[in-house]
């Protein structure tokens, strides 16, 4: 029997991270080291009180039922914490938990997108930004994030037809892969023109926790009219190292939240209820280890885009998120073949900036997964490979 699967498939290959992946256990089963800055998958441990709450909640059998929605007791405890964290005021119908928000960024384009509308996406931009829309046939359209710019998108630039074709827009700041921060001018230059062309406004927010240098992490919701063009993705994975438990939050425009809410009702029976227990002890808990992480991964930034430069390689320092985002040396000018070699020739497995759009080659991604001493060593390990001589 011949099997025909969806047209659409051919559109997806195996993700980079998989590819990657498969490398670095070959390396490792050749007995070599591998330094993997691959994956943002934060290797702090969470707070024990929110160990504790999850694991309290599971020990219950009637806590294994369908949730069908949150607990109110969490619906607090996120109004709460948004109140407290960015001085955004929020009703109960103004926001959803989601299975993480990848999960989340997917699944919304199922109630805001029909076939053929636009929606603009950042290049380079994480991966997932243009799933959803392009799952539902819309067309996606990518919008130019250049260094000379700031990283921030040109919405001058936009050409007014395009923009009022535009059904959707995806924005994120601190910006995976480019690691910067967005000014206070940005945002509201952002809702001035999503009001102007009528365009919802996908803000991801997951790293507003994870920024340096005095830098304040702060909400798109906290800009006014914001909730009047959008919503914000907050995630409870990076700041709380929750990744596996994965909750995170739909907040913002009422009406976008109740039309994902009725989706959901038919896909979805809730979050399991030992993570809403969970969740609800990390935002109600003591906060010491956000402010604790961020200053390690501060550090980590430091020990590897300084030791970088220290050795020739001009990385910039990332203004924020859990990623640095570095030029190719001189010399090399795909990220890919660079990325196989770097981890060839030194053990240093990070992303090809190619994975994150058109605009991302020339670049590649580094993960701050590793503490201060391991960074130390990957630097060195990097100077030993000889690649940073290597000539045009």
């Amino acid at each position: 029997m011949k099997l025909n699967v969806a047209q659409r498939m051919e559109e997806f290959q195996p993700g980079i991270f998989n590819v990657l992946d498969e490398r670095r256990q070959q390396r490792l089963a050749q007995g070599l080291p591998v330094y993997n800055l691959s994956i943002g998958t934060p290797d702090f441990l969470p707070d024990p009180h929110v160990v504790q709450a999850l694991a309290q909640a599971a020990s219950q059998p009637t806590n294994y039922r369908y949730s069908l929605t949150e607990l109110p007791e969490l619906v607090e405890a996120v109004q709460r914490w948004y109140l407290r964290r960015y001085g955004v005021e929020l009703e109960t119908d103004e926001l959803m938990s989601i299975y993480g928000s990848q999960e989340g960024l997917t699944h919304i384009g199922w109630a805001l997108c029909d076939p053929g509308d636009v929606v603009l996406v950042p290049d380079p931009g994480y991966p997932i930004f243009e799933m959803g829309p392009a799952l539902c046939g819309a067309e996606i359209v990518h919008y130019p994030l250049k260094e000379e710019n700031g990283y921030l998108p040109d919405l001058d630039g936009i050409e007014p037809e395009l923009a009022d074709r535009a059904k959707m827009m995806v924005v994120s700041y601190p910006a995976n892969p480019v690691c910067v921060t967005a000014p206070d001018e940005f945002y509201h230059k952002l809702i001035a023109f999503a009001k102007a062309h009528n365009i919802i406004i996908l803000h991801d927010n997951a790293y507003s926790d994870i920024i340096f240098d005095g830098r304040v992490g702060k909400s798109f919701l906290a800009y006014q009219g914001a909730k009047e063009v959008g919503v914000e993705y907050n995630s409870l994975s990076k700041t709380y190292n929750l990744t596996g438990a994965r909750i995170s939050f739909v907040l913002g425009n009422r009406q976008i939240i109740q039309t994902f809410r009725r989706l959901r009702s038919q896909i979805d029976y809730g979050i399991f209820l030992p993570v809403q227990y969970a969740a609800i002890a990390a935002l109600n808990g003591p906060q010491d280890s956000v402010a604790r992480n961020q200053a390690e991964y501060q550090a980590r930034r430091d020990a590897l885009c300084g030791g970088l430069r220290s050795i020739g390689w001009d990385v910039p320092d990332s203004q924020g998120s859990m990623f640095v985002w570095a030029p190719l040396p001189k010399g090399y000018h795909n990220s890919v073949d660079f990325c196989f070699e770097l981890l060839e020739r030194s053990g240093l497995l990070c992303t090809p900036g190619a994975a994150f759009g058109q605009l991302g080659e020339g670049h590649v991604r580094f993960a701050l997964v590793q503490p201060v001493p391991v960074m130390q060593e990957i630097v060195s390990a990097v100077a030993k490979s000889g690649m940073l001589n290597h000539e045009a």
